[in-house]
């Protein structure tokens, strides 16, 4: 049986500051996480999927992390030099029982990325406002 692992969507379209002829930015950072990942091979904490789009184009490259049953949080203003701390990141998602991982648990490049955050597939708040 496969252990379930969060979906990392990176957005490969994403031309952030690219020059015209340039391969698109997110291209770039999705290349760099699947650099990073294949360095873990069995142990890489998230799945890693293309995305085209995720509209969130005024926020830069973005990525967006979901599981069943936590939350999903939309990520901006990344690069390639961010796909270290972007699996660093996926692993404290995955450990997470809700998907929250606060900025004190997030390396500094990540401090500012969170865009937004929904509720995932099968999402139950247990938390009090």
């Amino acid at each position: 049986m496969t252990e379930l692992r969060p979906s990392l969507h990176i957005c490969t379209t994403c031309r952030a500051a690219q020059p015209d002829g340039a391969s698109a930015a997110g291209m770039q950072l999705y290349e760099a996480v699947a650099g990073v990942l294949a360095d873990l091979g069995d142990a890489a904490p998230v799945a890693l999927r293309p995305i085209v789009c995720l509209a969130n184009c005024e926020q830069g490259c973005s990525a967006s992390i979901s599981m069943p049953g936590k939350w999903t949080y939309l990520l901006g203003h990344m690069g390639p030099g961010h796909a270290a701390d972007l699996v660093a990141y996926a692993a404290a998602y995955a450990a997470s029982e809700n998907g929250t991982v606060w900025r004190s648990g997030r390396a500094d490049s990540l401090r500012h990325a969170i865009v937004a955050r929904t509720p995932g597939y099968n999402f139950t708040q247990k938390e009090t406002a």
